[in-house]
C-alpha cells in the first residue's frame, strides 16, 4: 500500500514537471515566432518573458557567474533534503512535498538547461504588478503554504 501511495506521488511531480514544461515550451515557441511576449490577458493578467537568474520570484539575481552556480549547488541540495523529506513523511506531508518538488526540479532544469528560468505570469492590479513567476512557481507555493498551514493546525491541536 505506502509503495502505491508512493508511485502516485511520484506522478504527481511528474505531471507538475510535465505540465511545467509544456508551459514554458509554448511560451519559448511564442518569443521565438514574435520576438517577445507580451500578451495582454485580462485586466489583471499578462504573460511576459521575463529570465530569471535568481531564485523564487526573481529573487537573488546576479550576473557574475559564480554566484549563480553556488545559487544553484544549494537548489540542489534543497531538493536531496526534499527527497529525503518525501521518503521519511507522512502520506499528507507526502503530497505537499511532491507539490514543492515537481515545480523546484521544473525550474532545476531549466536553470541547467538555459542557464535561467522563464518566468512569464504576470499579475497586477491598478498598475502594481507582482513578481512574475511560472508554474511551477506556484505548485512550489501551494506547497509551502500548506505545510505551514499543517504544521501551524497541527501545534494548534496538540
Amino acid at each position: 500500500m505506502k509503495n502505491k501511495k508512493i508511485l502516485l506521488n511520484l506522478l504527481i511531480i511528474s505531471f507538475i514537471f510535465f505540465l511545467d514544461r509544456i508551459s514554458k515550451l509554448h511560451i519559448l515557441s511564442i518569443a521565438q515566432d514574435q520576438g517577445l511576449v507580451d500578451l495582454k490577458i485580462n485586466s489583471f493578467l499578462n504573460l511576459v518573458l521575463v529570465w530569471n537568474t535568481g531564485i523564487g520570484f526573481g529573487l537573488f539575481q546576479f550576473e557574475e557567474n559564480l554566484i549563480y552556480n553556488i545559487l544553484t549547488f544549494l537548489i540542489v541540495l534543497v531538493n536531496l533534503i526534499i527527497i529525503y523529506l518525501f521518503f521519511s513523511s507522512n502520506n499528507t506531508h507526502r503530497i505537499f512535498l511532491s507539490l514543492i518538488l515537481g515545480g523546484s526540479l521544473g525550474n532545476l532544469f531549466d536553470r541547467i538547461y538555459y542557464s535561467a528560468v522563464p518566468d512569464f505570469i504576470d499579475i497586477n492590479y491598478n498598475g502594481y504588478h507582482w513578481f512574475v513567476f511560472n508554474v511551477a512557481d506556484i505548485f512550489i507555493s501551494i506547497g509551502i503554504l500548506a505545510l505551514i498551514f499543517l504544521e501551524i493546525f497541527k501545534k494548534n491541536e496538540n
